[in-house]
């Protein structure tokens, strides 16, 4: 009897004692209170029980998602924004001992994070410049969760969700900005078409003769398009060439 109860208290020492940590984890070991200097693992590690705590963290990327804000920009619209953040932890240690819980901790520094930032911001940039938002968020982010041992790699602004009042007033815009620019299109090729046909006719004012074939060259294509009959006033300067030959002749 002593035998096996001397076998159990062996395994349950053996199961307390032995831990296995995987690839992504490291092992925050606290002896009498104390935390150790280097984190365990990965693999095999030994503890002493009662005495020793390991307390597991993962090294893996974590993407978190932040919940949508309400923000009021620098210019006075009320939008709401929401982003996801990448991070990981790169010293275990800070991350158990500086901070109570590092996951909720980032999770409510991003949230006040973004809404600062983006109410330093008009609603054109929030919407035209969401990479430099981004990198303006990262910086600051990195910054305050470096004392945690916790690395941003990357935050995206993920939807800016505009009131409909806004949605109405920025379509009317485009539709603005759309109808400007054809009409800017329209103006300029009227600009080049007239520049050019007043170096065509300047080039025909020394030619009568090319004027003339021109003149019939319009009658030529008028009447094989339309089938109906088209009166066309022949002006008689196109003549006058024609009769200072004839003129000649009989001279």
């Amino acid at each position: 009897m002593f035998y096996i109860l001397a076998i159990v208290l062996l395994i349950l020492f053996l199961s307390a004692a032995i831990k296995i940590l995987r690839e992504y984890e490291r092992g925050v070991i606290f002896r009498l209170g104390r935390v150790l200097e280097t984190p365990k693992g990965p693999g095999l590690v030994i503890i002493i029980p009662v005495i020793d705590k390991l307390v597991k963290v993962s090294l893996r990327l974590v993407a978190m998602d932040v919940p949508p804000q309400d923000v009021i920009t620098k210019d006075n619209v009320s939008v709401k924004v929401n982003a996801v953040i990448y991070f990981r932890v790169m010293e275990p240690n800070k991350a158990i001992i500086e901070v109570e819980n590092y996951l909720f901790a980032t999770s409510q520094l991003a949230q006040t994070t973004l809404r600062s930032v983006c109410g330093q911001s008009e609603l054109d940039e929030l919407l035209s410049e969401r990479d430099k938002i981004n990198t303006t968020l990262a910086s600051i982010l990195d910054k305050h969760t470096d004392p945690w041992g916790i690395k941003i790699s990357n935050v995206e602004v993920k939807h800016i969700d505009l009131p409909q009042e806004m949605q109405r007033a920025m379509a009317k815009q485009a539709e603005a900005e759309r109808e400007r620019r054809a009409k800017v299109i329209n103006a300029e090729g009227e600009f080049q078409a007239a520049t050019r046909l007043a170096e065509a006719a300047g080039k025909m004012q020394g030619f009568p003769y090319a004027l003339q074939l021109r003149y019939l060259q319009t009658l030529r294509e008028v009447s094989a398009e339309s089938n109906s009959t088209t009166l066309f006033p022949i002006p008689i300067d196109l003549f006058e060439p024609f009769l200072k030959n004839i003129n000649k002749d009989k001279g």
